[in-house]
């Protein structure tokens, strides 16, 4: 296995576009210390982003993570160009030849997934942990450390989502029609979902029941937005008579849909590369 990450490793390192998107995604979840500094005036009234209690613990764990799950975009390009320039410089049929086989290529592939993810999932822990540390209300180790899981679900996320992102790379070859086919796939979902909302099952539960089962929503139902949770939101939902009970627990549900997909991505991916004539 080590001998499958060090060739991914080299095939990354002189990668220069892998290099700049994978740094500009970074430097992107760092941005979110940012919004800290935000100061609106209105008159008299000064008004703080971070003094709303974004990064109180534990809320920043769920607020971070779905954060910089949005930017998960820039790496998914990395993983399709990756797949694409497999193709382009016929790496991928010298691996062959040097004696990988396609089940060792497919892991090989999955493990920079995996790594990806890892990573990531790992640097977005230390900027929470930064942030939450320098304006959380909350440090008490019990409350810091509570809704970990939110982490979990976005390595989760992450990984369901890269492996879509392989198994279109190897489908299309082509890193733009591969994230054209990811767009597509995610308006199809969109559109299946309104028709059955508002067409065929008006007045049910049925639409929602159906679509968490779809690969992209599963993925999304994984971190619900968090904006609605905050304090200051649900007092002037209060205020004019709403209210909202969105459950915003990590939906384990959605956990193990994802997996399923996952694993799925990643078989078809194999039986592709297996029948498909290099």
């Amino acid at each position: 296995m080590f001998r499958l990450f060090a060739i991914e490793f080299q095939k990354l390192r002189y990668n220069r576009s892998a290099r700049v998107i994978s740094l500009v995604y970074f430097i992107l979840i760092t941005f979110i210390a940012l919004i800290a500094s935000i100061e609106f005036n209105f008159g008299n009234v000064n008004f703080r982003v971070a003094d709303q209690g974004i990064f109180n613990f534990p809320f920043i764990w769920h607020f971070n993570t779905w954060v910089a799950a949005i930017l998960k975009i820039f790496l998914a390009i990395v993983i399709v160009s990756m797949m694409s320039n497999e193709y382009s410089y016929r790496t991928l049929k010298q691996n062959l030849i040097d004696g990988i086989s396609k089940k060792e290529f497919i892991l090989s592939k999955f493990i920079t997934v995996v790594g990806f993810a890892a990573i990531s999932t790992v640097f977005v822990f230390i900027v929470s942990m930064i942030l939450g540390l320098s304006f959380s209300d909350y440090t008490e180790m019990s409350i810091i450390f509570s809704d970990l899981d939110y982490l979990l679900a976005y390595f989760i996320k992450l990984v369901g989502f890269f492996s879509f992102c392989l198994f279109l790379g190897i489908l299309v070859k082509r890193s733009a029609f591969a994230i054209g086919f990811l767009v597509i796939w995610w308006i199809v979902e969109s559109i299946v979902y309104g028709l059955m909302k508002w067409q065929f099952f008006k007045g049910t539960d049925i639409a929602e029941n159906v679509s968490q089962f779809f690969p992209l929503e599963a993925m999304s139902n994984l971190i619900k937005e968090p904006f609605t949770r905050l304090g200051a939101v649900q007092s002037a939902a209060n205020q004019l008579g709403e209210s909202f009970t969105k459950n915003y627990d990590v939906s384990y549900i959605a956990v193990a849909i994802t997996l399923v997909w996952t694993f799925l991505f990643i078989y078809w991916s194999f039986l592709i590369l297996k029948k498909r004539d290099l």
